[in-house]
């Protein structure tokens, strides 16, 4: 009986020891977990890893991958994290549009910063249209009615409508301007808008007679006669195609050595700088 007993409690310790334990290491076992979790989290944390190090995105990539975009002229990263910023060029006009990391998504600019409520994105530019040297050669000079040096070392194409205001402004600085370059010779070509219905028999006028004093009259609103057999169509005609297919879409244009073409009124001084580059070469 005594030893039935013995047996009974020791088999009671070795139980009591076991639940023991295995209480122990139940209540170790979620400590464990949340050091596991806090090393994950730490892993994944981007405050240790520079997403930048890892993509590329040169500017033959770009150039390929938004050519139905435009032509790309650079590449770098953006303000925003994860994405890049691309300037594109289409036509006369340069903006900037937006590439992420994956190179899947095309985002357009701009970007503000919520803080101080500007935009970290650059300006689009309005860029100078050039006509190629060949085009430019195709200009009449003869049709014209010159201004300036009979035979200037320095040429500017002048585009320009005897009822357009704007053209009357830009007249009065291009007097100003052959005093302050005497090497240039300025080529007014006759160039009639449709919205002003006198302006083409004016125009035929005033190049049949190659009379500069007559464009101006006609600038101070004077009357001149009608067209005769002296004042042909033909060349204003030409001259409207030419200057069609060069770009000009109004007046005044002008076009200076280099080919560029150059829209609205603008002072002597102003003109003046603009061949300045072409002189310096």
């Amino acid at each position: 009986m005594k030893r039935s007993l013995c047996f009974v409690l020791s088999l009671l310790v070795l139980v009591l020891l076991a639940i023991g334990v295995s209480s122990a290491a139940t209540k170790k076992a979620p400590v464990k977990k949340a050091s596991q979790k806090k090393s994950i989290k730490q892993q994944d944390c981007p405050a240790i890893h520079d997403c930048a190090s890892c993509h590329t995105f040169s500017k033959d990539e770009a150039a390929t991958l938004l050519k139905e975009f435009g032509a790309v002229q650079d590449v770098k990263l953006a303000p925003v994290k994860g994405l890049y910023e691309v300037s594109v060029q289409r036509g006369n006009r340069q903006a900037v549009v937006y590439v992420d990391f994956a190179k899947k998504l095309l985002m357009p600019a701009p970007i503000f910063e919520i803080t101080s409520k500007r935009s970290l994105t650059p300006a689009s530019v309005e860029l100078p249209v050039v006509i190629p040297k060949a085009d430019l050669a195709k200009i009449p000079r003869n049709d014209s009615i010159v201004m300036g040096k009979a035979d200037g070392s320095k040429i500017l194409f002048v585009f320009t409508d005897p009822d357009c205001p704007y053209c009357v402004k830009l007249h009065n600085e291009l007097k100003k301007l052959v005093t302050l370059e005497p090497e240039l010779t300025i080529y007014i070509k006759m160039f009639p808008l449709k919205m002003h219905p006198q302006a083409y028999d004016k125009a035929r006028v005033i190049l049949g007679a190659k009379s500069l004093e007559m464009l101006e009259k006609a600038f101070a609103h004077g009357q001149l006669p009608a067209p005769g057999d002296n004042d042909p169509k033909q060349p204003v005609d030409e001259t409207i195609k030419i200057g069609e297919s060069l770009g000009i879409q109004g007046t005044p244009a002008m076009i200076f050595p280099d080919g560029r073409l150059v829209a609205g009124a603008m002072s002597a001084e102003a003109i003046r700088g603009l061949l300045k580059p072409v002189v310096s070469n």
